[in-house]
């Protein structure tokens, strides 16, 4: 089966196996209101814990890592993303937020957040602080725990992204990830049954993996949605994995 075209997209290599097929629809896709103020988010974000984690079952030999997802209002909600460099030895291209891995010398996990997201993309971070918390994924390829904390500026931020790492900085409205033609969920059969993939397709970009399972959660907070992602037929998938 061969990936559909589109004007949407990135450059960025999708590691599809052999078999794979068309998913469900978003879990927005029948909802009326496709439009999400910065007071949902604030409403649906403010203290929230994680309750559970995402992806796979994580073995206990993960290292733990954080990201930032800034939120700012500019008429909209906007979320901030960065494509990887090129140059990278990995991941080249994918999109992402902005964080990384926990060093000894970091307090705790929003610290980590915190410096990582200032040394990537320059964000100033003094005065920051956490609404709330999307819950952690395990990430299959570079065997992370993912924290992600979610966090409002007051403003769209003045940047100074470190081009070692960072090819782009992306500013996405939050209203664009709802739209039907942005949206796109795969099935992959791998080596231990089907698996769901999120894809947002944004101009020029792909979001897919980890990341997208966190705006994808984002989402269905603000809006106030259930979201039943990696469900798969009973007779192909007693329990499907999300990624």
């Amino acid at each position: 089966m061969e990936a559909q075209k589109s004007q949407r997209g990135g450059i960025q290599v999708i590691p599809r196996p052999k078999s794979w097929r068309l998913g469900e629809s978003s879990p927005w896709f029948e909802s009326q209101n496709r439009k999400i103020e910065i007071t949902q988010v604030v409403k649906a974000l403010t203290n929230r814990v994680p309750s559970g984690i995402r992806g796979r079952i994580p073995t206990g030999e993960e290292r733990d890592a954080a990201v930032l997802v800034c939120i700012y209002d500019e008429h909209e909600p906007h979320l901030i993303l960065t494509r990887r460099s090129p140059n990278l030895s990995s991941h080249r291209h994918e999109v992402s937020f902005p964080g990384g891995r926990v060093e000894d010398s970091d307090f705790d996990l929003w610290a980590t957040a915190c410096r990582e997201s200032n040394e990537e993309i320059g964000i100033k971070t003094e005065g920051l602080k956490p609404l709330g918390r999307l819950d952690p994924i395990v990430t299959v390829g570079s065997r992370s725990l993912i924290h992600p904390f979610v966090t409002i500026l007051p403003e769209r931020p003045d940047l100074d992204p470190n081009t070692s790492e960072v090819e782009k900085v992306i500013h996405v409205p939050m209203t664009e990830l709802l739209l039907d033609e942005v949206w796109r969920e795969e099935e992959w059969e791998l080596p231990n049954g089907w698996v769901s993939i999120t894809f947002f397709e944004l101009e020029g970009d792909t979001v897919w993996g980890a990341t997208a399972l966190m705006i994808r959660q984002l989402l269905t907070l603000s809006l106030g949605l259930s979201d039943n992602y990696g469900r798969f037929p009973k007779e192909e998938s007693k329990e499907g994995n999300k990624f």
